[in-house]
């Protein structure tokens, strides 16, 4: 049997949700092992002088718990 965990993570970006999400699964994979997969549950983007200036993702990232 197989036991899985969710976390939820920010994350941003200058350039992309895309890269934003990408960098949520590089910082989590630091210390999380067996990453199954990553649900974007809402995105923002900031606006400065009428432009967008960074991107934003709201995530869950699921893992397995491994045994000892």
């Amino acid at each position: 049997m197989s036991v899985l965990k969710v976390v939820e993570i920010l994350g941003n970006s200058e350039e992309s949700w895309e890269d934003a999400a990408q960098q949520v699964v590089d910082e989590v994979s630091k210390t999380v092992k067996n990453i199954k997969s990553v649900y974007i549950q809402d995105m923002q983007a900031t606006v400065t002088d009428n432009r967008i200036s960074e991107y934003r993702v709201n995530t869950k990232v699921c893992f397995e718990v491994l045994e000892d």
